[in-house]
C-alpha cells in the first residue's frame, strides 16, 4: 500500500465519511483502517488528515502511541508473547527468544515471506496460564521453549 491505489483511497475516504457525525472520530477511523488494510502508513495518515482536519502529526502520534496500530504491514500470523510479570517469571523471555531465533526476526519485525510477525506484549490477562502466547487471537497456555518449533510448524504447514 506504499503507493495507494484509487480503490484504497476511495475506501479510506468512505471510512472517514462514515464517522462524520462523531465529535472525535480519529480512533474509530484508524481502527477501521487498521482492520481493513493491516497497517496505517504515512500516505494513509495524510488522507485521513485531509478528510477530518486533524494534523498528520497528531495522527502519527496516535498511531505510534497505541501498540495495536502499525506503520508497517503485519504478517499473516501475528505471534504475541506475553511478557507481563506472571508470564515473564514463568519463562516467557526464553520462549520469545526461541520464536525470534527460529523465525530469524526480532520482536516488532515480520519475516521476509510475510508469514509471521513477532510481538512482545504487555500483560494479556492470562496470568493463570503463564507463559501465554497468542497467534491471531488464539491463546496458547503454559508454553515451553520446546513447544515453539511445533507451534511454528503448525502454521507453516496450514
Amino acid at each position: 500500500m506504499a503507493h495507494i491505489n484509487e480503490k484504497a483511497v476511495a475506501r479510506i475516504r468512505e471510512i472517514c465519511a462514515s464517522y462524520a457525525s462523531e465529535n472525535t472520530p480519529l480512533m474509530m477511523i484508524l481502527s477501521d483502517i487498521q482492520n481493513e488494510f493491516g497497517y496505517i502508513p504515512l500516505e494513509v495518515q495524510e488522507i485521513v488528515s485531509e478528510e477530518i482536519g486533524v494534523s498528520v502529526a497528531d495522527i502519527y502520534g496516535v498511531v505510534t502511541f497505541y501498540s495495536f496500530f502499525s506503520l508497517e504491514p503485519k504478517g499473516k500470523y501475528i505471534i504475541g508473547v506475553c511478557l507481563g510479570t506472571a508470564c515473564y517469571v514463568k519463562g516467557a523471555g526464553p520462549v520469545l527468544d526461541k520464536f525470534s531465533e527460529i523465525l530469524g526476526i526480532k520482536p516488532g519485525e515480520t519475516t521476509a515471506d510475510g508469514l509471521f510477525t513477532l510481538d512482545a506484549l504487555r500483560c494479556i490477562g492470562a496470568c493463570g496460564i503463564a507463559p501465554a502466547v497468542t497467534i491471531n487471537g488464539k491463546v496458547y497456555p503454559k508454553v515451553k521453549v520446546s513447544d515453539v518449533p511445533g507451534i511454528i510448524d503448525s502454521y507453516k504447514n496450514a
